[in-house]
């Protein structure tokens, strides 16, 4: 405190305060410093060597974490609009509006790669409908409905089924479905595993069996099988019943208040190819559309991206309307040179997952600035593998700032999975893709699309033509 008085009596013989008040403004002075030191240290962090070590280690722990590559919920912080470097795709927008504006029922298919952002995307849609008054019976396929690597049309019924009947219980009369279940109970006797009487089926029963029989469809084989053919003579049937169920339920909805259905993650299904060429989502989504389209509710469906650039591209157009596509955000040019406004969006998705005291400088974080830009270029635009990125690199740091090596060693890593995905003579494909920027439309660069091995991107022109064009992913132009 001794420097405090000196500085009071200087101001006091200078006449410019008295003693008291120049004692007062001085100590005043030193708690609004304190503040600000206060303030610093919560917003600013500190250097790593002001850091424990076991405070580094959760930092960097809580660091670690959020980067998981999962949806985000609706109004999550996190989120970052990307529309303006996608070429202006917004769900919300394409299928949002179909769907009010339509006095038809409309089904949509929508695509894009494996954690581009689509489910996102998709929570987004339903909460903008729900808000607008309309319900929305939304569901990841894969999570407790069906098996990715074995998918038949019956398996995406019985699921549409089992969440609709979930959802609209409260609000719809579910004899039609109880109806049908009793009617099929010899049928379905030896895959319930256990002796039912008519007088037990009921809505809690109906709720329990359509759960046990999808947990089925998706984790035991054996089941799977029978249980198809159980359900395959009846899927006309449960059509029927399950329309008079949602008649009754689109009854109690307020008025103009349509039901949307959202069937996430059939993107995800396995492609299994036939000896005529064909493969299994031809027969999933065009041999069996118009079971698809039976449900008398809006439908939107998930497609795997390979569907979109087949052969079959125009049919699919015809039986859903025209399919929208959700591409990677646009990090570079065709020409190669980096795009500001891609990288932007790309640093901020970095950003906004940061604890909130280090999101307001990248040198918080990073050795320099051309570490995170070269995490976001190498990305290729593509939002898992920048979020797969950080997670890697953090992971192999110690402390901050996340150095060069730590981000070197987590882009060999990436680039050894990528390159362990390319077959010998897929490689001077690739090459010509990266000179063209152009894909041919077969098998081979359906099949590099779906690896994510070839990205696709889009923008407007300056006459507002809409220009779409494709590269290999960066982490493999080493091996080019």
């Amino acid at each position: 405190m001794k420097w405090i008085r000196v500085i009071a009596i200087a101001l006091a013989r200078q006449k410019i305060l008295d003693r008291p008040l120049a004692l007062n403004f001085v100590l005043k002075l030193v708690e609004t410093s304190s503040a600000i030191l206060h303030f610093k240290s919560v917003v600013y962090p500190r250097s790593r060597t002001m850091f424990s070590p076991e405070e580094m280690e959760a930092l960097l722990d809580e660091m670690y974490n959020s980067f998981t590559p999962k949806p985000l919920q609706p109004n999550d912080r996190r989120y970052v609009d990307c529309r303006a470097v996608r070429g202006d795709e917004d769900v919300v927008k394409d299928l949002g509006r179909t769907v009010r504006r339509s006095d038809d029922f409309t089904y949509q298919v929508y695509s894009g790669y494996r954690g581009s952002g689509k489910t996102t995307e998709l929570l987004r849609l339903k909460k903008d409908l729900e808000d607008r008054d309309h319900t929305v019976v939304y569901f990841a396929a894969d999570e407790q409905d069906l098996s990715v690597q074995d998918v038949q049309y019956t398996d995406i019924l019985l699921a549409c089924t089992r969440h609709l009947l979930q959802e609209l219980k409260d609000k719809a009369n579910p004899d039609p479905i109880l109806d049908w279940l009793k009617g099929r109970l010899q049928d379905f006797q030896d895959v319930m595993l256990r002796e039912v009487k008519i007088e037990q089926v009921n809505l809690q029963f109906a709720l329990t069996e359509f759960a046990k029989l999808t947990a089925a469809v998706r984790s035991e084989p054996s089941q799977r099988q029978k249980i198809r053919e159980r359900l395959e003579p009846h899927t006309e049937t449960l059509i029927q019943a399950l329309n008079a169920f949602i008649k009754d339920g689109r009854a109690h909805l307020p008025e103009k208040a349509k039901l949307v259905v959202i069937a996430d993650n059939l993107d995800r299904i396995v492609p299994i190819f036939r000896d005529n060429e064909r493969s299994n989502y031809e027969e999933i989504f065009l041999d069996r559309h118009e079971q698809l389209k039976a449900l008398e509710c809006h439908m939107i469906y998930t497609v795997p991206i390979a569907l979109i650039y087949s052969r079959w591209a125009t049919e699919l157009k015809d039986n859903y309307d025209i399919p929208k596509v959700l591409p990677s955000i646009m990090v570079r040019q065709e020409d190669g040179e980096p795009y500001d406004k891609g990288l932007d969006a790309m640093k901020t998705i970095i950003r906004l997952r940061l604890p909130s005291g280090l999101r307001e400088s990248s040198l918080n974080v990073f050795e320099s600035e051309e570490i995170i830009q070269e995490l976001c270029l190498i990305s290729g635009g593509y939002v898992r593998d920048l979020i797969q990125l950080m997670k890697e690199t953090i992971n192999r740091t110690e402390d901050l700032p996340i150095r060069g090596r730590a981000v070197q060693r987590a882009i060999d890593a990436l680039r050894d999975v990528y390159r362990r995905a390319v077959e010998e003579d897929w490689w001077e494909a690739l090459r010509k893709v990266h000179r063209e920027k152009a894909i041919e439309n077969d098998l081979l660069h359906r099949g590099l699309l779906l690896s994510r091995c070839i990205l696709e991107y889009r923008y407007y022109q300056d006459d507002d033509n809409k220009r779409t064009w494709y590269d290999v992913h960066p982490v493999l132009w080493k091996e080019l």
